[in-house]
């Protein structure tokens, strides 16, 4: 009995392990049966070693590179290099190794580089900084592979030469399903925008309490004034002019209210016109008393003039006592922030 009960164990371990070592085998065969197009789509579209793959329809505004005839230079191992070309001002290179660059760890990839040419004619100690794409057309989906790592290169005498050494797998190249080679033809190019650093930048200053920053206006004739916005002269401060509005015979339905706008007019000679940050308080002045009416707002003033901003904080049938004096009355407007732009050296 407890020979058969060991047989039967033996049996079932040589099963399983036969039965596990099968489906290992079969799971890398299906796997390894794949579409490799899928795989080798997958694997051009993704960040790889630092390079971002992606397709798109436009081509490369500085160089092309045709080869016809592929096949019969496929198995190179010397690099390519093309016909000067200018880009943004500088003359250049591309340099491709079709079977890649081993001396800078392109094994079983096409290598691709720019190189700065004729410097011989640029001041001493020249610098260019470049921002690079390189390109492999996709003839197949009409679409350029587009291969940056989002970095921008210096080109110096020290480094004249910058690129990728892993620009495409040759597995992916060259399979005939990929379309990166159609009747024996494969196309490279590159795009070169020279980065040149600014030298000014803008700054956004909020001053708070700005010099000359309450304003007062006087409507007086008060009962006498139309069913209309009435504005007050423009007062300057920061760098920009504002004013006063408001109607004498008030505004919305039923009880009326007093408005009382803030609105941004155009700017000093010679200012940076931007949008500007401005805080104000705005107070109805009670001319007898300390019980003046205050209403607070803060806004962005678009750069057009004539945006207003406004609150309304009494009633009509409430301008009594000290605040409609003589047939006036007083509003004021306190700018206790304000922005100002300026632009300065970086």
């Amino acid at each position: 009995m407890e020979n058969r009960t060991w047989s039967l164990r033996v049996t079932c371990f040589v099963f399983f392990f036969i039965t596990s070592s099968s489906a290992e085998f079969l799971i890398r065969q299906v796997t390894e049966s794949k579409d490799s197009s899928v795989l080798e789509t997958e694997y051009n579209l993704k960040t790889n070693l630092g390079l971002t793959r992606v397709l798109r329809n436009q081509r490369p505004s500085s160089k092309i590179v045709t080869i016809g005839s592929f096949s019969v230079i496929r198995e190179r191992s010397e690099p390519y290099e093309s016909s000067v070309f200018e880009a943004s001002g500088y003359k250049w290179r591309l340099i491709l190794y079709m079977n890649g660059n081993k001396n800078d760890g392109g094994n079983n990839h096409v290598s691709l580089y720019v190189r700065i040419e004729d410097t011989e004619s640029l001041p001493t100690g020249w610098e260019v900084d470049v921002d690079l794409k390189l390109f492999v057309h996709n003839a197949r989906q009409r679409q350029y592979l587009t291969v940056s790592d989002e970095t921008v290169k210096r080109y110096n005498q020290g480094y004249r030469e910058w690129g990728y050494a892993q620009l495409i797998p040759l597995s992916t190249f060259h399979n005939p399903s990929q379309g990166y080679i159609v009747q024996d033809t494969c196309s490279f190019g590159a795009e070169i925008f020279i980065v040149k650093p600014v030298k000014q930048q803008e700054r956004v200053t909020v001053l708070s309490n700005p010099p000359n920053n309450v304003f007062t206006w006087r409507l007086l004739r008060f009962s006498t004034l139309q069913n209309k916005f009435y504005n007050s002269p423009s007062f300057l401060v920061g760098d920009r002019y504002w004013r006063l509005e408001t109607n004498p015979r008030g505004v919305g339905p039923g009880a009326p209210h007093l408005p009382f706008n803030l609105e941004a007019q155009g700017f000093r000679p010679n200012a940076v016109a931007t949008t500007t940050w401005g805080a104000v308080n705005l107070r109805l002045r009670d001319q007898l008393g300390s019980n003046h009416r205050l209403g607070y707002s803060a806004a962005w003033y678009p750069i057009r003039p004539g945006y207003k901003v406004g609150l309304n904080i009494i009633y009509i049938r409430d301008l009594r006592g000290g605040y409609l004096v003589n047939d006036s009355i007083v509003l004021e407007a306190e700018m206790v922030m304000v922005s100002v732009t300026n632009i300065v050296p970086i």
